[in-house]
């Protein structure tokens, strides 16, 4: 597959040849669900936790005696029956939501999700991008430039997928809205879902062939 190619201020200079191992993949919605039903479950955070009676405060003693106050006999104020007691079937933080899948499916749900990128026109490809200042103004200029000129380009959330780490981008993009920067080799199913263009330079897809198939 030939894609266009631009250069940083959005002109167009060439055509790059996808390799068909990665971008010419028909999706299979199965399995792409089950990737990101488990990268999900594997970030989910575990904050949630209540205190079972063995673990609340109090409790020592029996608060009356057994009979003779007309009152419902009790044990403990630890009891889930109280308030400030133990909580019963509470979440709890030893909850373990992981789910495994292995690489192949994986990899093979990525090539899926970037050859859909490919063939729905939500993949740019720069010559290449650097930034000669940490300036979040200047690259918001840059891809206000590129939605005017790169004609499958428009409004909609950005994935900026650099072939190495670029401080100078990271820090430019922080502030933006809808807009994230990662490394080519941490490329993922979810963080692609999320984002509707993937932007990335030419020698990305070079970083993606040796991470992910050599």
């Amino acid at each position: 597959m030939l894609i266009k190619t631009y250069d940083q201020t959005g002109k167009e200079l060439s055509q790059t040849r996808l390799p068909a191992e990665v971008f010419g993949i028909e999706i299979n919605q199965d399995l792409v669900y089950q990737v990101v039903v488990s990268q999900a479950a594997n970030r989910r955070q575990v904050s949630a936790h209540t205190k079972q009676r063995g673990e609340v405060s109090g409790g020592g003693k029996k608060p009356w005696r057994q009979k003779g106050t007309g009152r419902a006999r009790h044990g403990s104020i630890r009891s889930p029956l109280w308030r400030g007691g133990g909580v019963v079937f509470g979440p709890r933080k030893e909850e373990v939501y992981k789910r495994k899948i292995n690489q192949k499916m994986r990899r093979k749900a990525l090539f899926m999700v970037l050859s859909e990128k490919a063939k729905n026109n939500s993949l740019i490809i720069l010559d290449e991008l650097k930034l000669e200042t940490v300036k979040t103004k200047f690259l918001a200029k840059l891809i206000e430039n590129w939605k005017l000129k790169i004609e499958n380009f428009k409004d909609g959330s950005l994935l900026i997928a650099l072939p190495v780490i670029d401080k100078n981008v990271i820090l430019a993009a922080r502030n933006l809205p809808r807009i994230e920067v990662m490394q080519a080799k941490d490329l993922n199913v979810l963080d692609l879902l999320n984002f509707k263009y993937l932007l990335m330079p030419k020698d990305s897809i070079k970083v993606i062939k040796e991470t992910f198939i050599n």
